[in-house]
């Protein structure tokens, strides 16, 4: 047949020979176009195993265990390594007073080193966190919560009082294998090596991490967690690198070193200079400046926390400062949370004019040297203020434009700057602040009793204001145990009405959270997050390969 073809061929002119050829190779190239449009229409691209990841941090791994991690770093690992109580039960069921809530476990899961988990591990993770030797960051939340075994999978937890957003403490309540720590005493438990080499639940265990002389830890492995009790994640290594600053893992990034990085400044992004994916994240946190009436006598007149506020233009920090990368906040309460009501604070607008008007009709006097001033209790007071600011670039900015507002009303301020650390371990514990710029991050529901009730005003709580108000701490308090939706919101609106009036912060605004990528990441798609490390929620949907499979 070949040699018959080829006679025929050779009987060809050389223009027939042109145009045969021709119509072979248009043809070759249709069919080819056809089959591969075939193949398309046919199939579908889907995720497959496969590839590694190395994700970038700043700072380093101390107590990788869920019952007393503080740092973000440790909290990042736990994301990976530990699972939740909601992901290693089938579901709970609740009676109508939501007291008792009754969980069954799944069946047959395991710790990452193939022992059991059981029933007796989350009751030993709850009595650990209620004890007060292990100094549990989550001991005031498990308070007056008992557990219950009822069999080797079924457990029962009852609440001393409902607690309406309890399912929350549930997503955030990770276990730790009995096996492990249940010898060692609850005081000594940072001192295990299991806090640097965990036994886990999570889609990754651990493998290895790499230490420098100085013990610096440089690198942590993690590998896929066959024991894991979801779904087994594509990527099938899943390496963190540390390092001690910004600079540095950023270059690290532009040297495809690392894959990923997040906890960017607007400012950061510009010096990312390969192709990648830049993700704009909500979180529910903000930043203000927390008002301390107790060492500033002006501060007691509410009329000054009026005039200091309208005098603070946070639309001009957000487009200066952020960009607009960030969002001007007027509240306690983060927008989109569980009753947010933006109406309430429609007429919060930066105005000069207003301010000054409210410290006219309040006879604060302009002096000669710029700066308000007034007798208060046969003394006199100035409208001078001391300002401690974290050494944080954007705190810094911020602080300075917020001095020369306050300046054209006749406040004078003096920003302090400090360490981050000297400011959470020094002027924090001891409320040793005039005013004080601070971040704040918030649950994904409205209970922010641990920042306003008058019982967190010192440390360890949160009310950095050091406000007392009576109707705030009853609704605070009627909030945490009502489980009727529309009646709570009717509570925090009021609780945002009262805050607005009395004013004992100045809420300035929440910057926008970047995670940088590489392009061949997929599957990340988070638009908002509870907390930074929340951002691994779905790592076990993130991929790096694809391939084509018939549909």
């Amino acid at each position: 047949m070949g040699s018959k073809i080829s006679k025929i061929f050779n009987t060809f002119s050389y223009r027939e020979r042109s145009l045969f050829i021709g119509s072979v190779l248009i043809l070759a190239v249709s069919l080819a176009f056809w089959s591969a449009q075939l193949f398309y229409k046919k199939t579908a691209e889907k995720p497959v195993e496969g590839g590694v990841y190395n994700e970038g941090v700043i700072g380093q791994p101390v107590t990788i265990n869920p019952l007393i991690a503080t740092s973000d770093v440790d909290r990042d690992l736990i994301e990976l390594l530990f699972e939740n109580l909601l992901g290693l039960t089938e579901g709970y069921q609740t009676n109508e007073s939501q007291t008792v809530w009754t969980f069954n476990l799944k069946p047959n899961i395991q710790w990452s080193d193939g022992e059991p988990l059981t029933t007796d591990d989350v009751l030993f993770t709850l009595e650990t966190v209620k004890d007060s030797d292990a100094r549990s960051p989550l001991f005031p939340t498990w308070q007056g919560v008992v557990g219950e075994r009822l069999s080797e999978r079924q457990f029962r937890l009852t609440l001393r009082t409902p607690y309406a957003f309890f399912p929350d403490n549930l997503k955030n309540f990770k276990v730790v294998p009995r096996h492990i720590f249940e010898k060692i005493p609850a005081a000594n438990l940072r001192l295990s090596n299991y806090n640097l080499e965990p036994i886990g639940s999570g889609p990754y265990k651990f493998i290895s991490y790499n230490k420098r002389k100085d013990g610096f830890i440089t690198q942590y492995y993690l590998q896929a967690n066959e024991h894991y009790a979801g779904d087994s994640p594509f990527i099938k290594e899943f390496n963190f690198k540390f390092y001690s600053n910004k600079e540095d893992l950023i270059k690290a990034f532009n040297n495809r070193e690392i894959d990923g990085l997040g906890g960017l400044a607007y400012g950061d992004l510009e010096q990312l200079k390969i192709g990648r994916q830049i993700f704009k994240i909500s979180i529910p946190s903000y930043y203000g400046i927390f008002l301390n009436s107790a060492l500033n006598a002006a501060l007691k007149d509410r009329d000054v926390r009026q005039a200091l506020n309208y005098a603070t233009d946070k639309n001009k920090i957000v487009g200066e400062v952020f960009a607009n990368y960030a969002t001007a906040i007027n509240g306690p309460i983060f927008p989109g949370i569980e009753g947010y009501d933006a109406e309430i604070y429609k007429d919060e607008s930066f105005s000069l004019e207003k301010a000054n008007k409210i410290l006219d009709d309040a006879q604060w006097k302009l002096g000669e040297n710029g700066v308000r001033t007034k007798t208060i209790d046969k003394k006199p007071a100035n409208l001078e203020f001391d300002l401690i600011v974290p050494q944080v670039e954007f705190l810094v900015k911020a602080a300075d434009s917020i001095k020369s507002d306050w300046e054209k009303i006749g406040a004078k301020l003096n920003p302090i700057t400090m360490r981050p650390s000297e400011v959470s371990n020094d002027i924090i514990k001891t409320r040793n602040y005039q005013l004080l710029i601070f971040g704040t991050i918030l649950k994904t529901n409205p209970d922010i009793f641990s920042f306003w009730h008058s019982s967190e005003r010192f440390y360890p709580g949160g009310n950095l204001a050091m406000f007392s108000n009576k109707t705030i701490d009853s609704l605070l308090e009627s909030l945490k145990t009502d489980l009727d939706q529309e009646s709570r919101t009717k509570t925090v609106q009021k609780i945002q009405e009262i805050i607005l009036k009395e004013q004992p912060a100045i809420f300035l605004f929440s910057p926008t959270y970047f995670y940088a990528a590489a392009k061949d990441l997929k599957g990340f798609d988070a638009k908002s997050l509870a907390t930074r490390s929340n951002r691994f929620d779905n790592v076990d949907q993130w991929y790096l390969k694809t391939a084509r499979v018939f549909k």
